[in-house]
């Protein structure tokens, strides 16, 4: 084993799965890792790739050793992230993942001076939505460097994988977020809507907690930051009326049994979806006098989208393209990033 060999932990995953598998196609034979013996030993038999089975509860420096990087595909990273960082720094580790969640970006993003003494590369967020996302919100801030404002939107079809929708179990108890003033500020569950004018028409979106609060203040310094989703008019109203049941999900009891639903009805999209879906980004910033840029991006799947970043993310890290201490999509690649990726449009900017 050399100092380039890698692994996935969470390859059983939807998303590590096809991470794998993207991976094969691009020569690589990364180690496949997990918890779950069963379902990592019958991915690796599948795939004909090696694999291993531990847990992040327990000591797994070990695991590392003579590692290149990890992709860490497991969530929720609430939960799964830090302790593999905390490896990562002890072991001379490179580390990427797909995480959405802001409070893992911010825990992240602290660890900055910590990463650079380690000499490790600590890449966060190079899945979807942040990759696109995040190369828009860097395209916009270099076309108006003294934007003050940035409101980012994702839309197109979109379907949920069983970890996405565990981990949105987990996120949405905390109510919605904004960046207000530089500082996160929490803000009710579908606080704002508007209607945006994707590339391929206008549709209703409304405001979410995701993680751009987060990754595009760190890679733009832009202190006033919303970002949305596309809904329909009916589901913005259906959430609006029943925000005061989601108080319950903050009890233990009833995020399990919502994440044993999930397990039994949530597959992710089929593989026709993954061929043939797009999604769509829009962007835009403001400054003080009013001048205003937008950019619109279209995209494959958002789960193939994060298998081509993912990917295209390790072989930058592998490739010692990117310095050590903590990033950003765009902050480790550049904003064009994203328009390197298969299927993935040229950043228009307005």
């Amino acid at each position: 084993m050399t100092r380039t060999s890698w692994m996935i932990y969470g390859a059983n995953g939807y998303t590590g799965r096809l991470i794998a598998e993207h991976a094969m196609r691009r020569g690589h034979a990364p180690i496949l890792a997990g918890r779950n013996s069963r379902a990592i030993g019958a991915l690796a038999t599948e795939l004909g790739l090696p694999y291993r089975v531990f847990s992040l509860d327990d000591d797994f420096d070990h695991e590392l050793a003579g590692l290149a990087a990890i992709v860490l595909a497991a969530g929720p990273f609430s939960a799964t992230s830090a302790c593999v960082v905390d490896a990562c720094l002890r072991t001379g580790t490179h580390y990427l993942d797909i995480n959405g969640d802001i409070s893992v970006f911010e825990a992240i993003f602290a660890r900055d001076a910590e990463a650079q003494r380690a000499a490790c590369a600590v890449v966060t967020g190079v899945g979807f939505d942040v990759v696109p996302t995040d190369c828009i919100a860097a395209r916009l801030h270099e076309a108006l460097p003294d934007a003050d404002h940035l409101e980012l939107a994702f839309g197109g079809q979109m379907s949920a994988s069983q970890g996405t929708s565990k981990a949105t179990i987990e996120i949405i108890p905390r109510g919605g977020a904004i960046r207000d003033r530089g500082e996160i500020r929490i803000v009710p569950n579908g606080w704002r809507s508007q209607l945006v004018p994707f590339a391929g028409g206008a549709r209703h979106t409304v405001s979410v907690p995701w993680g751009d609060i987060s990754t595009a203040y760190r890679s733009t310094g832009i202190p006033n930051i919303a970002v949305y989703m596309q809904m329909s008019r009916l589901a913005i109203g259906a959430m609006r009326l029943f925000r005061p049941l989601i108080g319950l999900l903050k009890l233990r009891a009833v995020r399990h049994a919502m994440r044993k639903l999930i397990e039994w009805t949530v597959r992710g999209p089929n593989a026709h979806a993954l061929a043939t879906a797009r999604t769509e980004i829009w962007g835009r910033v403001t400054n003080a006098r009013g001048d205003m840029r937008t950019a619109t991006l279209r995209c494959p799947d958002g789960y193939q989208l994060s298998a081509y970043a993912g990917v295209a993310a390790l072989e930058r890290v592998l490739a010692g393209a990117v310095a050590a201490g903590t990033h950003t999509p765009s902050t480790a690649f550049g904003a064009s990033f994203v328009e390197m990726l298969p299927g993935c449009e040229p950043i228009a900017i307005r």
